[in-house]
């Protein structure tokens, strides 16, 4: 792991991700690299490797840094996207955002990538006219980091899967939601996403689940996984989204698309 990582995540091995598919009933699975690993990504590409690129598909962590002969590499082993944060900060640098993006889609671009984005809804509004026009799609994890229908930026989330290059992920909501464990406060959001347009929404479970540092404890000492049920997780997600058709979108047919599987 990256020495300088701000936190020990508890093992998942390769053989623990088959007996969650197996429990999940699902054939296929998209590998998005540990923050833990900084960029490093050899354990993301072994679970590629093991799976098979006819199940799994891969998105990196990479720096501006990376040589083209090494993206090739991660691009013939199975990765299709790329993860990009943003810098926090208050009030936004707005310029350095806007280069940090272009960055990304410039390493994206040649390769048919995607950009992984982690960001804020703000931020996602500040850069609303550079994420409609840019070349890659893009993919706002974790709900564009939505929590309310009201909060500034969502409706430049709405209009960027309505009308634009982007997709939205409906992963781990428990680090959103205040009413675990059904997540009901993140209803509204869904509820709008949807109906923005189902052809752009995906699932992630989040698993291993990991927990991030926590005060008192050193980063190189391991942290339990949070306790989330993956079932429970997928039986939620069918509360949120009773009409079936919509439903097989979301898991089935919009990832398999996206991530560039065989139709079922």
């Amino acid at each position: 792991m990256d020495p300088h990582r701000d936190s020990t995540p508890s093992v998942a091995t390769v053989e623990d991700l088959y007996r969650y598919l197996e429990f999940l009933h699902m054939d296929r699975a998209v590998i998005v690299a540990a923050a833990a690993y900084g960029f490093d990504n050899s354990a993301t590409l072994d679970a590629v490797r093991h799976l098979g690129q006819s199940r799994a598909r891969g998105v990196a962590w990479v720096h501006h840094g990376s040589p083209p002969e090494s993206l090739e590499r991660l691009r013939r082993a199975g990765i299709v996207g790329v993860r990009w944060s943003f810098p926090n900060g208050n009030p936004l640098d707005r310029r350095a955002a806007e280069q940090h993006l272009q960055a990304g889609i410039s390493i994206a671009n040649p390769y048919g990538w995607h950009l992984d984005i982690l960001t804020s809804p703000d931020v996602i509004g500040a850069l609303e006219d550079q994420l409609a026009s840019s070349p890659v799609p893009i993919v706002l994890d974790y709900f564009g980091w939505a929590s309310s229908v009201v909060q500034e930026g969502f409706r430049s989330i709405l209009s960027l899967i309505k009308s634009g290059p982007a997709y939205v992920k409906l992963s781990e909501p428990y680090r959103l939601s205040k009413d675990a464990p059904d997540y009901s406060d993140l209803v509204p959001v869904v509820d709008a996403l949807i109906k923005s347009n189902p052809d752009r929404v995906l699932w992630g479970s989040g698993w291993p689940h990991v927990s991030g540092g926590s005060r008192g404890r050193a980063r190189t000492r391991e942290s339990p996984n949070l306790p989330i049920d993956a079932g429970h997780l997928l039986n939620v997600l069918a509360a949120w989204v009773p009409d079936r058709d919509v439903l097989q979108k979301i898991l089935v047919d919009n990832p398999a698309r996206f991530y560039g599987f065989s139709p079922s």
